[in-house]
């Protein structure tokens, strides 16, 4: 079981520095750079956010977002959580042991870069060879969605490059040159791939080949990044809160974007800390 990941606030004023840079990409639907048909989520839809363990969606539900481990919610709109950037825990499936020791991003004295809150090893995409050989693995997990019937990609930790613990090793520029990859493979399976947070790098989303946002705490008061997705997006996002305040602020986007609060562990329905509203 995966959890959910909060984003951290991290080198922020690097992030913003570099969206300051670029311009605002038109919004792109349909099959761009594609070889395979795909559809976006439909837009301000009911959304359940169930990474945390699948569950019924509830009534009035018409979009899910799982892990790829779960199967899609038959009859709606699925999109299939990928942890893209970093390893899953030591001891779980596809954590650092089940991969090339190479591929894992080391301290200079040769220590595997680990990110604290989630104790998960990040992936070393500095090179185009490293990018290559680790996007090969990922492709085996979007096949996967594939293969089981999602119809959209989350692919999570994009701002791994902001975390502390990087210290600058990785840049945006790895980030977004190794995402290219990996988004224009989600399209030849016929897959929709959404930008999770990152907004940094929001308005560099067409280049990207992202085609909506998953934001999670874009109204949290401390940060106020929703109405920025709007502007990259446009009514293809998703937002989660996981607080009040946040929820609140979100909820000023409700009748355009879908937006839902869930507990902070994500936690399946019936399980102990439940929690989902909606606005």
């Amino acid at each position: 079981m995966t959890s959910h990941r909060l984003r951290t606030r991290t080198a922020l004023g690097v992030g913003l520095a570099l969206a300051a840079a670029v311009t605002t990409s038109a919004l792109v639907v349909g099959t761009a750079n594609s070889t395979a048909p795909f559809a976006l989520p439909p837009v301000n839809a009911g959304f359940d956010y169930q990474i945390g363990g699948a569950y019924t969606p509830p009534s009035g539900v018409e979009v899910v977002s799982r892990d790829r481990s779960d199967s899609p919610a038959p009859g709606l709109y699925n999109i299939c959580y990928v942890n893209a950037f970093q390893t899953q825990r030591a001891g779980e499936t596809d954590g650092p042991d089940d991969w090339d020791p190479n591929l894992l991003l080391r301290n200079s004295d040769g220590s595997v870069v680990i990110d604290p809150d989630w104790d998960e090893a990040i992936l070393d995409i500095t090179t185009d060879a490293k990018r290559q050989s680790i996007a090969n693995k990922i492709k085996g997990q979007i096949d996967e969605c594939a293969a089981k019937g999602f119809d959209a990609l989350e692919l999570d930790n994009f701002d791994t490059y902001t975390r502390d613990v990087v210290n600058r090793r990785i840049t945006a520029s790895h980030a977004q040159a190794y995402i290219k990859i990996l988004s224009s493979y989600g399209h030849t399976k016929g897959l929709a791939v959404g930008q999770k947070n990152t907004v940094e790098l929001a308005p560099n989303r067409a280049a990207n080949g992202l085609d909506f946002a998953i934001a999670e705490e874009c109204g949290d008061p401390r940060w106020n990044e929703c109405s920025q997705y709007v502007d990259a997006f446009g009514d293809n996002a998703i937002f989660i809160e996981y607080t009040s305040a946040g929820m609140k602020n979100a909820c000023t986007y409700a009748d355009r974007v879908s937006v839902v609060r869930r507990d902070v562990n994500v936690a399946p329905k019936g399980a102990s800390g439940y929690l989902r509203e909606t606005c």
